[in-house]
């Protein structure tokens, strides 16, 4: 018989890990596998979860006769403070066989994966198991069957949205961009024109981990976009889009825990970026997609070759699973916009928006050539003519007002995107010597603005005020960075004074192919 504790909530953000916290001194359990690190299951009143066990030895955070658990864990068991639970050692996961095996280089069947997926959605891996997945899956890259089941796998362990009933037979359209340029907030113009256009667009996107701003945080500067599923659904039918956070949706939920690993160790496969990507557009509802790979010395893909293999891999898997795919390989040699940070990217988003004389004009050329290709799943538009029915969208002020719809549908915030509440202390970068900017390190621009508090700081960041191909003199400022605290503010002078992100030469050393973009 298990003596019963009392749980109690630890205060303590754990990140997507169930954590439980023992007394040392615990007289209900003392058996020599209650072990810190050790898997345990916590049970009470018909509720189970799993979790990692820390052993304490201060009784002001967890007392000898309770149980601790971390926000996550104590959210996920649904039980109230001092309800009675009892703790036993944790059986190893069903998958575990299946993990093993892929550590050690084996290819994984169907069911293999679709086991293993269900463990991670359900808890049941550490953090520990999950790097070791990550990595074996990296190191003995998955072949084309492996995605496909993995990628169905992610699906099938989250909700799936369907929106048949309101488009009748139509296409439920989306587009994504596979990362790792900064700014490039296309999202957020592509989605009020398309919706504009009359398409449903039902746009859920990730927070940043280790980039300075994702889609759902340069919303959120403008709108609410942790919605319940319900809401998400009637704002949808109402304007036909959203732009909102999919963590809340739950459509992926297995995606979700992997990316936690991922982002830390920097790691990125391809079949795991396949998976990731179609598994939550395909749980979206999505019937169509746009994707944009940039390619560039610092982005996600290096090289051309790179880009095509990542091409024909999503689109092999996209077709396996009836998802009509429209890839588009794009110039990922520098940012996207002027600004790099929540607060920052949104006053670029609505300059555009408003098509104001200082909004960057790669930025919106950039938009409409991505809307236009979305636009072109209409089967009424012809191929070619989506650009200029992008063009007339925006131009028109149809795109703003769509814009506005969605973000009063999702409930407005505060924004004078004139004068938008950037971070008050700043430092500028200024060029070494003469010459042309023929290089920029875009994942240390990224760096430089994480540093600086973004996304966690709305309004740091940083501003660009030079672009690949401009000449520049000595002394003069390339960027300004923008921070709310003094130590934030140093971290990201340090880096750019360790590592700078600008490259400055002679116009003979730009790349041949290059084709200077202007911020305005």
């Amino acid at each position: 018989m298990l003596t019963p504790l009392t749980v109690r909530r630890v205060a303590i953000d754990t990140f997507r890990e169930h954590v439980a916290y023992l007394h040392r001194d615990c007289t209900a359990v003392r058996a020599e596998g209650f072990q810190a690190l050790a898997k345990v299951e916590v049970r009470g009143n018909g509720a189970a979860v799993q979790a990692v066990l820390n052993v304490v030895d201060d009784a002001a955070l967890v007392g000898p006769e309770e149980l601790g658990l971390s926000e996550e864990a104590f959210a996920r068991l649904g039980l109230a403070a001092g309800q009675p639970v009892t703790v036993q050692q944790a059986e190893p996961p069903a998958s575990i066989a299946a993990l093993h095996r892929k550590i050690a280089g084996e290819r994984l069947a169907r069911e293999d994966l679709h086991a293993i997926v269900r463990d991670i959605a359900q808890m049941r891996y550490t953090k520990i198991e999950l790097a070791a997945f990550v990595v074996a899956a990296n190191q003995f890259e998955m072949d084309r069957d492996e995605v496909l089941y993995l990628t169905e796998a992610m699906i099938e362990a989250g909700r799936r949205l369907d929106w048949h009933h309101e488009v009748r037979g139509g296409p439920v359209v989306d587009k994504h961009c596979i990362g790792g340029i900064p700014g490039n907030r296309t999202s957020m113009l592509v989605v009020p024109i398309v919706a504009a256009h009359g398409m449903l667009i039902p746009k859920t996107s990730s927070r940043a981990i280790t980039s300075p701003a994702g889609t759902a945080d340069t919303m959120e500067v403008l709108a609410q976009v942790e919605l319940p599923l319900a809401r998400l659904q009637a704002i949808v039918r109402e304007t036909g889009a959203c732009l909102a956070w999919g963590g809340t949706a739950d459509l992926s939920p297995a995606d979700d825990v992997l990316i936690a690993v991922e982002r830390p160790l920097a790691i990125d496969s391809p079949g795991q970026m396949v998976a990731s990507i179609l598994s939550k557009k395909i749980a979206a509802g999505s019937t169509h997609l746009v994707l944009d790979i940039p390619v560039g010395p610092s982005a996600k893909v290096r090289g051309m070759p790179e880009a095509q293999r990542l091409k024909k891999l999503f689109e092999v898997v996209a077709a396996r699973l009836q998802l009509q795919l429209d890839v588009v390989i794009t110039d990922g040699r520098q940012p996207v916009g002027r600004g790099i940070g929540p607060v920052l990217e949104a006053r670029d988003v609505m300059q555009v928006l408003q098509n104001h004389p200082d909004a960057p004009g790669d930025l919106r050329q950039k938009a409409l050539r991505l809307a236009g290709r979305v636009i072109e799943f209409d089967p009424d538009v012809r191929g070619g003519d989506g650009f200029a029915i992008a063009r007339d969208i925006l131009d028109s002020g149809r795109a703003l007002a769509k814009m506005n719809q969605i973000i009063d549908a999702q409930g407005r915030r505060p924004f004078d995107w004139a004068a938008p509440p950037v971070a008050p202390l700043s430092f500028e970068v200024s060029a070494p010597r003469d010459g042309v900017l023929v290089g920029v390190d875009n994942l240390v621009l990224a760096r430089i603005a994480q540093l600086a508090g973004a996304p966690k700081v709305p309004g740091a960041g940083i501003d660009l005020l030079r672009r690949l191909g401009d000449p520049v003199r000595a002394g003069e400022p390339l960027m300004r960075v923008h921070a709310r605290f003094e130590a934030d503010l140093e971290f990201a002078r340090r880096k750019a004074q360790a590592e700078p992100a600008w490259r400055v030469g002679t116009r003979d050393e730009l790349p041949r192919d290059f084709t200077p973009t202007h911020g305005n």
